[in-house]
């Protein structure tokens, strides 16, 4: 039997943080982390670790989907756990269209995308800007340092 491990860093700020600083702060955060528990924890009747690192603002960002014919669905991401592949949708929605990124057996992909959306909070609205990183990969054996002994077989930037 294996494990599938999804570790997502989320990196939230808005319009006034947009400095040169600021942007350096968040520059310098690290787009991978060792597995510890907690924060990580099992999910989906414990075929997977979930390790969320980051920024959370609305405290519900990602939601993760129970297996359903053999995949499983959260934010932009696809997991087929028949075949392990990893599939990216660049929208978000019911008919998204997931392209394969590749195997995620034995072997890590890392995605990083950015994008920006309304918060209404305190009788305002204003502008969330995000970036999201995605590590994956399926393994017969947790290791805690995955993410960091070896390097990615494919990074997805969008």
């Amino acid at each position: 039997m294996s494990i599938l491990v999804l570790q997502t860093i989320i990196k939230q700020w808005d319009k006034s943080e947009r400095t040169e600083e600021c942007i350096a702060k968040r520059a310098a955060l690290p787009d991978q982390h060792p597995i510890e528990f907690p924060p990580a924890f099992y999910s989906l009747d414990n075929q997977c670790v979930i390790d969320q690192h980051g920024d959370d603002l609305s405290g519900d960002r990602m939601t993760y989907s129970d297996c359903h014919n053999g995949k499983i669905k959260f934010d932009r991401f696809q997991v087929c756990l028949d075949n392990n592949l990893l599939g990216y949708a660049a929208t978000i929605g019911s008919d998204q269209n997931f392209k394969t990124l590749g195997s995620i057996d034995n072997t890590w992909i890392q995605c990083k995308y950015d994008w920006r959306y309304s918060v209404y909070e305190g009788g305002f609205y204003y502008w969330l800007y995000e970036s999201v990183v995605l590590n994956a990969i399926r393994m017969t054996t947790l290791n805690k340092a995955v993410f960091l002994n070896a390097s990615p077989k494919v990074i997805l930037t969008d």
